[in-house]
């Protein structure tokens, strides 16, 4: 599991003693925690990948704000925060593998497709979140429509 993983990464980094590598594993560990507590059950890797994918994002969202905000030291702590945890999310699907899935899908959920496009949106958010970013689903699936 994901989260396994993540924590014997952790346990290494503090027997090596880095601490900022610690530091963001601690914190992905405890957002996992979080959502077990939440679901009231542990998290499957999807969804371990779902929330990482989440954190990532903030990231990305955080240096933008504090380069814009001129706090580079801030930023790039950030961007090291998204190295180390980048390394846990699984490689995405290329453009054009994504395209067949999100065709596949279109294809076999036709009358649903006819009926309201927007509808197969969460189809394909559900089938191929682990596969590819949100962001690349929907322009993929806007350049069908």
């Amino acid at each position: 599991m994901l989260r396994d993983q993540i924590q014997s990464d952790q346990i290494a980094a503090l027997k090596a003693g880095e601490k900022e590598k610690v530091e963001a594993l601690r914190f992905i560990l405890s957002q996992i925690k979080n959502k077990e507590i939440d679901k009231k059950e542990p998290l499957n890797d999807e969804e371990s990948v779902s929330l990482l994918r989440k954190t990532i994002k903030e990231l990305n969202e955080s240096i933008e704000a504090f380069t814009k905000g001129g706090r580079t030291e801030m930023a790039d702590q950030s961007k090291q925060q998204l190295e180390i945890l980048s390394v846990y999310l699984p490689s995405e699907i290329s453009d054009e593998e994504l395209q067949k899935e999100v065709q596949n899908i279109v294809d076999s959920n036709k009358e649903v497709f006819e009926k309201n496009r927007n509808a197969v949106i969460g189809i394909c958010m559900k089938e191929l979140r682990s596969k590819a970013a949100p962001d690349r689903i929907m322009k993929t699936l806007q350049s069908i429509q």
